[in-house]
This record gives C-alpha cells, sequence and structure tokens, in this order.
C-alpha cells in the first residue's frame, strides 16, 4: 500500500523543513558574527601599547571623581611609511592637550600646552627610555625620556596631578582622520607651507588625514610662525574631529566604526590604567556623554619668557587655569558670581555674627578674612588671635536650623575650601590654620585666553 501525503500535509513539512533551514542557516550567522566579533576584539586589543605613567607610584584622586588626562601628540618619525622626515631615533612632544572631565561628566576642560614652553624639568627615572637628572629646558622634549617624563614635566608646569596619559604619532592621527572619512574644515584665507606639506584653499572643505596632519602642525603658514600662532587651527581640527566622531554618520555604521576604533587603538600607547578595552571604553563612555557645547579648547596664556623672546612661560592667568582645574572649578564663567551670590545669600545671612581667629603665624590673616567676609554683608563680631598654631583650618556652626546654609555662604565669601564642625556656641567662628592656603579658591574673574567650543561653528 503506497503512503501519500496530502496537499495540507505537505505544505506542513515544507514550512517545518523551512523553518529548520532558517533555523540552521542563524546559527551559523551568529557564530559567523560572534567569531568574527571576538577576533575584531581581539584585534583591538592587540593594537594597544602600553607605557608607564611613573616611575613610581604616588597618591592620585580616584579616576571616578573626576579624571585628568595628558594627550601627547608625538613628532616621533620612526614608521614605515615615509614624508614625515628622517628618523633622528628622537621624539618630542609636537602638541600637548591637558584634558580634564569632572564627576558628573558634565563638561570637558581642554587645555592646550605650547611646546615652546620652558620650565626647569625634574628629573624623572628609567621607565625604558633613559633616565633624565633634571634641568631648564622646553617642555617638548620631556617625551624623549618616554610619557612618563612628559607626565612628571606637566604636573610641574602645572600643580595638576594626572590619572592617565594617551600618546599619538603623526602616523596614527593620519590613520584616525582617514577612518573618519576626512573632517570638515573652514579656512579664511588658502595656506601654503611646502615645510608641513601644506597647500589648502580658502572656504569650506573635508580634509583627509596628511591635510589635516598638515594644517594642525602648520607653524609658516600662519601668523608670525611660531608655535603659538598654530595652535588656533590645532583648536578648529580638533573640533572637526568631535563633531566627526560624534555624528551618526560614525556611531551608525558598524563598518566605519570599526574602522574609526582600530586606527584609534593602533594609534595610541597609553598608560596601565587605560591598557584594556574595557577602561578605553569606559574613558570613551564618559566623554560621549559630554555635549560638544560643553567641550572647549584654551590655549594656556603665555607670555615671553625672561632670557629669550622666542620661548615663553605661563602668564598669570595660567596659574587660575590650573587651580580651578584641580579643583573642578569652570575656567570661565559667564555670571559674576561674587554678586550673584551677595543677591541670593542678603537675607539669610542679616544679622549673622562671625568670629575671626587667627591660627597661624600670618600676622594681619583675620583682617584680611574679615575684609572679605564683611563685602559679603556678614557681621565681623570679633577678631582674635590663637595662642597656639593651628594645623587645620575650621568653620565652626552652631547647631540651629539653617547654620550650614549660612556657613556655605560664609566659606563661598572667604574664598575656602573648610569643611563645617558644628559646636555648641553661638554664631559663626572661623578659626584659620596653617593649611588655610591649601583651601583658597582660586579668584573669581574671568580669564582672557584663545578657546573654541567644540560644537563652534567651523566657519565662525
Amino acid at each position: 500500500m503506497t503512503f501519500q501525503r496530502s496537499p495540507a500535509s505537505g505544505r506542513r513539512f515544507f514550512l517545518r523543513r523551512r523553518r529548520r533551514i532558517f533555523a540552521v542557516t542563524a546559527i551559523v550567522i551568529s557564530l559567523a558574527v560572534l567569531v568574527v566579533a571576538c577576533f575584531g576584539i581581539l584585534r583591538l586589543q592587540g593594537n594597544i601599547k602600553v607605557s608607564a605613567l611613573r616611575a613610581s607610584e604616588v597618591d592620585i584622586p580616584d579616576s571616578s571623581q573626576g579624571i585628568n588626562v595628558l594627550i601627547l601628540g608625538s613628532d616621533s618619525r620612526e614608521f614605515s611609511s615615509t614624508g614625515f622626515g628622517a628618523d633622528t631615533g628622537s621624539q618630542r612632544s609636537d602638541s600637548m592637550l591637558l584634558m580634564h572631565l569632572p564627576p558628573g561628566n558634565g563638561r570637558i576642560e581642554a587645555i592646550q600646552i605650547p611646546r615652546d614652553t620652558v620650565l626647569y624639568r625634574p628629573a624623572c627615572e628609567d621607565t625604558g627610555f633613559g633616565s633624565y637628572a633634571g634641568g631648564y629646558g622646553m617642555i617638548n622634549s620631556a617625551l624623549n625620556y618616554g610619557p612618563a617624563c612628559s607626565v612628571a614635566a606637566v604636573e610641574e608646569l602645572t600643580g595638576v596631578h594626572l590619572n592617565h596619559f594617551i600618546e599619538v604619532n603623526f602616523e596614527g592621527f593620519i590613520s584616525i582622520v582617514n577612518a573618519l572619512d576626512g573632517i570638515k574644515v573652514c579656512l579664511n584665507n588658502s595656506m601654503q607651507d611646502s615645510k608641513a606639506n601644506l597647500n589648502l584653499s580658502a572656504g569650506q572643505q573635508t580634509l583627509d588625514g596628511p591635510d589635516a596632519l598638515a594644517l594642525a602642525r602648520t607653524r609658516h603658514a600662519i601668523g608670525d610662525g611660531s608655535d603659538i600662532a598654530r595652535l588656533g587651527n590645532q583648536q578648529m581640527v580638533m573640533s572637526a574631529i568631535v563633531q566627526r566622531a560624534k555624528s551618526k554618520e560614525v556611531l551608525t555604521r558598524p563598518d566605519r566604526l570599526y574602522a574609526f576604533l582600530d586606527a584609534i587603538t593602533s594609534a595610541m600607547t597609553v598608560d596601565p590604567d587605560l591598557s584594556t578595552l574595557a577602561d578605553l571604553a569606559g574613558l570613551a563612555a564618559r566623554i560621549q556623554t559630554v555635549p560638544t557645547d560643553q567641550i572647549t579648547f584654551t590655549t594656556m596664556p603665555t607670555e615671553p619668557a625672561p632670557e629669550n623672546p622666542n620661548r615663553v612661560v605661563p602668564a598669570p592667568d595660567a596659574k587660575l587655569i590650573f587651580e580651578r582645574i584641580s579643583q573642578d572649578i569652570p575656567v570661565n564663567s559667564e555670571k559674576n558670581d561674587h554678586l550673584s551670590r551677595k543677591e541670593t545669600a542678603e537675607s539669610a545671612i542679616s544679622g549673622v555674627n562671625v568670629l575671626i581667629t587667627n591660627g597661624t603665624n600670618v600676622n594681619g590673616l583675620a583682617s584680611q578674612y574679615s575684609e572679605l567676609a564683611t563685602s559679603s554683608g556678614f557681621t565681623v563680631s570679633g577678631i582674635t588671635n590663637s595662642p597656639t598654631l593651628q594645623k587645620q583650618t575650621r568653620l565652626l556652626i552652631p547647631d540651629t536650623k539653617g547654620a550650614k546654609k549660612v556657613a556655605t555662604e560664609l566659606a563661598k565669601a572667604t574664598k575656602l575650601d573648610v569643611k563645617t564642625t558644628v559646636y555648641g556656641g553661638e554664631g559663626l567662628q572661623l578659626v584659620l590654620g596653617q593649611d588655610y592656603a591649601d583651601l583658597q579658591v582660586p579668584e573669581n574673574k574671568t580669564i582672557t585666553a584663545r578657546s573654541r567650543q567644540a560644537n563652534q561653528d567651523l566657519c565662525g
């Protein structure tokens, strides 16, 4: 007896067979994608080069509370490709950028340090590039003894503790720009510089890697041919890279995004705490959340070095910038904080008495802080000297409703980052200890410096 399928059962058999084929195909494709993804991850991880941040461990603030990253553009010519000049076996930092990312990822302050800055560079131990005994010279030459020596020099110059460094060479910069399919820039005038292989017309245009590098490096096509003159071009190039890297054209294109990640990881040398993809992804995620209008590139204010007008040293405003970076205060604020504070706190501090005690051996210190308090509306009930030296500055407050709010206003008025302690008396007491200088909040003033926000119109 011959069994024959009905048309309906034949269709069911065909559908079941087709579903099995689809299922097997889906599994094969999924496995293939997984294999490719794993290979890609291994490749990206293998790209990363590592060098020491310091020769010895020091106490650096927890990076989860805000981080400071030194970005170094190396002028090393040790490449397989040509066109960058002869390899002399040495390297210097062609550009230096101190990037501050505060807690909450609300903004990024990126401070350009001119390569022609001179200082007394500290000694640095050998981390694989030789040791340096210390001496006076240009900050860019520190990189010849390795990134750790550049870290030491920048910390000496700025007083800012660094959590990480990222070094990128010429060849790596070109590959990053090319992986983005170029970057858009806008030039007011045409630029030619044979020494930098630069020949660009005026107007808006898309640059490939070599042209972007030439624009960032040229010294002879602009201004007086100094290092300071070219920093404006570098701000435009960096802004263009940020705009392109955060664009949908890159983030929503897996092929373009992978090429970008491959180029970045291949180009970088980083410290050990940034040596894994997870470390780099964590940093990238924090940066990605920052709006482009809150990313600001600022050139360190400078003045001619006393012994050589062709070199520079930090101007007074540079010290203010780095103090604000260290204390996580925005480099520039649009409003006058002192006046707005006085207006909003006037009712809260009305009739509040403050006793100021000088616990240091600095004559007249209590009077100095008395003037700051009274100028903001507080009533100073007395000025005294402590019979013994006080190690710590303290702000004593009564255990009353609103005392902490008033104490906060007093701390701001006296420009001290001081914590409060509840005591059994009445009124507020400010005891100035020997650590008062370390607690001083930088002067509240607008800093004039060349700067650019990453979202700024490139033709603006």
